[in-house]
C-alpha cells in the first residue's frame, strides 16, 4: 500500500502543477566560490523561510489536485465513485496535505486490469492517453494513465543537466526498458524537448526477470550481450549520439565491451549520461566514474547524474555526485508533485520524519 496522496497526485495525471525552480538552481552543478562564508543563523533562517514556503505550495497543490479528481465534472468514474463511499467531503474538508490522512491507505492491487479508462478524468477524456504498466511478473501488471506528467517531470528535469555535457541538439541513446515503460518515452521526450533525437534499444525487463528466475544465466548473458550489440551499433554508425540514459549493469557492461574493442565511451562520443536503478550506490558511482569513465568529468570528459524514479512518483533527482562527498548520492523528489515521509513501520500514521 502507499498514501493516497501518491495516488491522487501521480496516478490521476495531475499534469498542471509545476515545483519551484529552486529544484533547478539546487540540482545543477555550481563552481564552488572562491571564498566561502557561512553564517548558522541566516543559514538557519533561510532554510526555515525555505521549509514554509514549501509548505504553503504543497498544501495549495494538494487542495486543488483533490477539487480537480473529486469534482463531478472534471473527476474520474474510480474517484467519483470512491467519494461516495467516504464519510467527509473530500471538496470540502480537505485543505491541506496532513488533511490527507482521512482517507484510507491505496490499494496498489486497484490498478491491476481494467476498464483502464475508470482512471482517466472527465476534463481529460478527450486528450490522447497512455498507459504504463509495472513489470507484470506476479500476474497481471498493474496500469497506470498519463497524459502529460512524463513530459513535466522530463522538461523539469532538464533543467538541471549541465549544457556542458548534455549539449542542446545532440541526439540521445536510450539504454533501458522497452514496451510499456514510461521511461522509454520519457527519455525520447528528454532528448526532443534538448532539440535532439532518441535512438532506443529493444529491451524487454519480464523476459529478463524469467531468465533469472528459471536460472538460465547462460541465456540471461546472451540477452545482455544482444542488448549491448545494439547499443554500439548506434554508437557505430554515424548518428552523433553524444548523451544516453542507462542502468548501472547496462552501462558497466557497454563500457566493457567498448573496451574490449578497443574504445571507450569518450571515444564512442558520450559526454552525458543520465542513469538510475536500485544498484545505485556510492561504492559503483565510484568504481564507473574512476575505473570505467577514467576519471572525473574534468578528466575524463564524462558526467553522470543519479537519477531515482518510478512509474507512480515520477522522478527524483540527485545533487551532483562528487569525490570530495564520498560519491553521496542524495535524491530529491519533485515536490509538490511527490512527497516523501519516514513513517514507523507498524504504524505508517505515525510520521517519524517529513522531507520536503
Amino acid at each position: 500500500m502507499f498514501s493516497l496522496c501518491d495516488g491522487i497526485a501521480e496516478l490521476l495525471c495531475s499534469i498542471r502543477f509545476y515545483p519551484k525552480m529552486w529544484l533547478a538552481q539546487l540540482l545543477r552543478p555550481k563552481a564552488p566560490p572562491a571564498r566561502p562564508m557561512s553564517n548558522p543563523v541566516s543559514d538557519k533562517a533561510v532554510r526555515q523561510a525555505a521549509v514554509r514556503q514549501a509548505v504553503v505550495a504543497l498544501d495549495a497543490h494538494v487542495v486543488e489536485t483533490v477539487a480537480w479528481h473529486f469534482h463531478e465534472s472534471t473527476g474520474c468514474p474510480f474517484w467519483l465513485d470512491f467519494k461516495r463511499k467516504l464519510t467527509f467531503d473530500p471538496l470540502s474538508e480537505v485543505r491541506s496535505f496532513d488533511d490527507l490522512r482521512k482517507f484510507p491507505s491505496f490499494e496498489d492491487e486497484w490498478l491491476r486490469g481494467g476498464p483502464v479508462r475508470r482512471w482517466v478524468p472527465k476534463a481529460l477524456a478527450d486528450k490522447p492517453i497512455y498507459v504504463f504498466e509495472t513489470g507484470g511478473t506476479t500476474g497481471v501488471p498493474k496500469s497506470r494513465v498519463a497524459v502529460e506528467d512524463f513530459r513535466i517531470d522530463y522538461s523539469l528535469f532538464s533543467d538541471t543537466l549541465p549544457e556542458k555535457y548534455f549539449p542542446l541538439g545532440s541526439n540521445w541513446l536510450m539504454l533501458g526498458p522497452s514496451g510499456p515503460r514510461r521511461l522509454r518515452l520519457a527519455v525520447e521526450h528528454l532528448a526532443q524537448h534538448r532539440g535532439g533525437i532518441c535512438f532506443c534499444i529493444d529491451l524487454d525487463p519480464r523476459w529478463v526477470i524469467k531468465l533469472i528466475k528459471k536460472g538460465w544465466m547462460e541465456q540471461l548473458e546472451a540477452y545482455k550481450q544482444h542488448c549491448i550489440d545494439q547499443a554500439i551499433t548506434i554508437l557505430g554508425a554515424g548518428h552523433d549520439v553524444r548523451c544516453m540514459f542507462g542502468t548501472p549493469k547496462l552501462i558497466e557492461a557497454l563500457c566493457l565491451a567498448l573496451e574490449e574493442r578497443g574504445s571507450s565511451l569518450a571515444q564512442a562520443g558520450i559526454t552525458g549520461i543520465f542513469s538510475g536503478g536500485t544498484e545505485f550506490t556510492p561504492q559503483w558511482t565510484r568504481f564507473c566514474i574512476e575505473e570505467l569513465f577514467g576519471g572525473l568529468p574534468e578528466v575524463s570528459g564524462i558526467y553522470m547524474t543519479p537519477t531515482y524514479g518510478n512509474t507512480l512518483m515520477g522522478l527524483a533527482c540527485s545533487k551532483p555526485v562528487t569525490a570530495a562527498d564520498g560519491y553521496k548520492i542524495a535524491y530529491y523528489a519533485p515536490q509538490p508533485r511527490a512527497v516523501v515521509e519516514v513513517v514507523d513501520f507498524d504504524n505508517t500514521e505515525a510520521v517519524t520524519q517529513e522531507l520536503v
